[in-house]
């Protein structure tokens, strides 16, 4: 197997153009593992990648493919600005595909040639450069940067052009730039400064909280161009911090609308781990031929399928831990099956594009937890015997601002009977106000159409187990939308009291599912406000998927 990239074009630009397809795109970079979720290359625009890929050449360790699609992404150039088009870039790969190369050749790059773009920008600003290399403890922080990213720097063209200070607690590399690369930890009092340029996490699975974002950010307020990385295998568990940044990266790339978010994941969620087809789909640093490799020169690749073939024999007693490390499974989400929930192939049996609300239809609303995501979904009745209900996702997208406008026009064009929103203290209780400030009403005595609906805990539990129930009749319908199927697939349920509920925390991202649940609470409870000459049966298209709502 050889590149399709030629030895000129493994340090300079990547020929693109305007219009190209993402398999086209991945083709010009020779990339035949792409990422299974990921910020797609923008051909319009300029990229620092091409610098940081001539100091990986440099450092004799140039990019392979996957890492010089990932810095081209990432360092792409706001044409209107000039400004890097992204402040924050997360990257999720497997162990062992190359991130120490690639974060170090980042950080060369920033400390040699950011200052002097920053001058013509912020000439106020000056060009030094601050970089700060962040690991889950001092120790594992300053191992890397001593035992890894010295050496290579040190045994490179580039050693004449800094000076180290390794007094412990004061770790640092001086360039002659007057860039400034040193090293912390994710503690309480991590990362506080006056200015930072570039601040990067390393396998950030391990990180406890987000204190090292709320660190970081403040220091880059002033400054050109500055950028959050952060690099690492997938987590466990007990990894929230970088669920969320999992799940608000995964959403925004599907969203496809413009963000400073850079978000690639290189992962396979479910093939047969002991398969080199599936590694092959998720590892893009695997050698692809089996046996001996004879890959060309010109194509490195850091493991082989044998190398892999041994760690799943060494992992046969925690295998949980080898789809971590190697398919970026995070560790803990195979849970055993909920009793309460039917198989997501049931679900998937419900599936149905034809279907359209006539005037009788309610909306859910709900958000998570931090605020980082929200969702609509539009509940409306079926012919009552053969399918109750039909649900449809109306919007689901990053942040939570852009809900009270949505409910707006969405309010003047269709008249829901109601607005499902649970205001009892969950996550959706901070777009109250935000809400009556749109003049979507809670009412405080008899209810009017298209106020809110506000369900009690014990309304919540009942319409779990409304949906829940139909989903095993086989009497809701649905449209297959992937927000609303991979919610339902990783649901669980929690006991409260004599109930079941939606359990928000144990499961993943639920919330397209908990506003399915809260439209069906809205839809049952105020259809009656509906005039009998508004309810009509809901409008079937033979041809393929109605008009959206």
């Amino acid at each position: 197997m050889t590149s399709a990239l030629s030895d000129r074009q493994r340090i300079g630009p990547v020929p693109l153009r305007v219009g190209m397809s993402p398999d086209e795109i991945y083709a010009a970079y020779g990339l035949t593992c792409p990422p299974r979720v990921g910020t797609l290359r923008n051909p319009a625009r300029k990229t620092y990648g091409v610098g940081v890929a001539r100091i990986a050449a440099q450092l004799g360790q140039p990019l392979m493919p996957w890492q010089r699609y990932a810095v081209d992404v990432a360092l792409e150039v706001d044409p209107e600005s000039g400004w890097l088009a992204y402040r924050d870039v997360t990257l999720v790969v497997p162990r062992q595909s190359g991130k120490t190369t690639l974060v170090l050749s980042v950080k060369a790059h920033r400390a040699l040639k950011m200052g002097s773009e920053a001058v013509k920008f912020r000439p106020s600003q000056g060009s030094r450069q601050f970089i700060l290399y962040a690991a889950q403890k001092l120790l594992a922080a300053r191992r890397k940067f001593v035992e890894e990213h010295l050496p290579v720097l040190q045994a490179s063209p580039l050693a004449s052009r800094f000076t180290t200070r390794l007094t412990n607690g004061s770790e640092s590399i001086n360039w002659d730039t007057g860039a400034l690369d040193s090293i912390t930890a994710n503690t309480e009092t991590s990362g506080h400064g006056p200015t930072l340029d570039l601040g990067v996490e390393d396998e950030f699975w391990a990180a406890v909280d987000h204190r090292l974002e709320q660190a970081f950010s403040p220091a880059m307020l002033t400054r050109w161009s500055p950028q959050h990385w952060r690099v690492s295998t997938e987590g466990t568990e007990a990894s929230t911090y970088m669920a969320t940044k999992v799940d608000t990266g995964r959403l925004v790339v599907e969203s496809g609308e413009p963000t400073q978010i850079c978000y690639l994941e290189w992962s396979d969620l479910d093939g047969p781990r002991d398969s080199p087809a599936t590694w092959l789909k998720c590892m893009p640093a695997l050698c692809p031929t089996p046996g001996e490799c004879d890959c060309s020169p010109d194509w490195r690749h850091t493991a082989t399928q044998e190398v892999i073939a041994g760690e799943l024999e060494k992992f046969q007693t925690t295998p949980d831990e080898f789809d971590r490390a190697y398919l970026n499974r995070r560790k803990g989400s195979s849970l055993p099956p909920d009793p309460n929930i039917p198989p997501i192939e049931q679900w998937n049996k419900l599936i149905d594009i034809h279907q359209a609300p006539g005037n009788l239809v309610a909306f859910g609303i709900a958000c998570d937890w931090q605020g980082t995501q929200a969702a609509i979904v539009a509940a409306w009745p079926g012919d009552g015997v053969k399918v109750k209900h039909h649900l449809r996702v109306i919007e689901y997208k990053p942040g939570i601002d852009w809900v009270p406008g949505r409910c707006t026009a969405l309010g003047e064009k269709w008249d829901p009977v109601a607005w499902g929103v649970d205001l009892g203290g969950g996550p959706t209780k901070q777009l109250k106000q935000p809400l009556l400030d749109e003049d979507i009403e809670l009412p405080s005595g008899d209810p009017e159409r298209g106020d809110i609906a506000s369900p009690l805990v014990s309304d919540s539990a009942a319409y779990t187990g409304t949906l829940l129930t139909e989903v095993r009749e086989g009497t809701v319908r649905h449209e297959g939308q992937e927000a609303l199927t991979e919610a339902y697939r990783v649901a669980r349920t929690k006991a409260s009291g004599d109930v079941w509920l939606l359990d928000r925390k144990a499961s993943g991202n639920v919330v397209c599912l908990a506003a399915a649940i809260s439209a069906l609470f809205a839809l049952e409870t105020r259809k009656h406000l509906a005039a009998d000459y508004d309810v009509t049966d809901s409008f079937y298209w033979p041809e393929g998927r109605p008009p959206d709502v």
